[in-house]
């Protein structure tokens, strides 16, 4: 799960499934502060949320109390960049994904710059589930 903006669209079962209903294993934050607090509520009990992006361009919560984390739930972050990722494990993971034992859900692949609307529109309503990738040709 990367992140979304409401905790109904987040435990609704036509976005991801019975399981949701009692939390996700894990979530990787990518808007950011805006939207912490409702990532955190969509985490199991032992469940972790990643915090690693600030696409809201919100940088800070303000008036921050660790009472906002559900009991049992871990809070990380990662603030590297990909050079800082030890290249045999990201190969690793690389190969578990070309040989099918590391699933990345993509949600839609759209092509070219003038798509990259339509991709922001998806993201933003938050009713497909996945990865939006966005392919530039040469």
């Amino acid at each position: 799960m990367s992140t979304t903006r409401s905790w109904t669209t987040a435990t609704s079962p036509r976005r991801s499934g019975p399981s949701c209903r009692s939390g996700v294993d894990a979530a990787l934050e990518l808007v950011g502060c805006s939207v912490l607090a409702d990532t955190l509520r969509t985490v199991r009990r032992h469940g972790t949320v990643c915090f690693t992006g600030a696409l809201a361009v919100q940088w800070s919560v303000p008036d921050f109390s660790s009472y906002v984390i559900p009991v049992g739930v871990r809070l990380t972050g990662y603030a590297g960049q990909a050079t800082d990722l030890p290249a045999d494990i990201f190969a690793r993971q690389l190969q578990a994904i070309a040989e099918g034992r590391l699933k990345v859900p993509v949600a839609e692949v759209y092509r070219g710059l003038e798509e990259v609307r339509d991709a922001h529109v998806d993201v933003e309503s938050g009713t497909i589930l996945g990865k939006h990738v966005v392919v530039l040709e040469d």
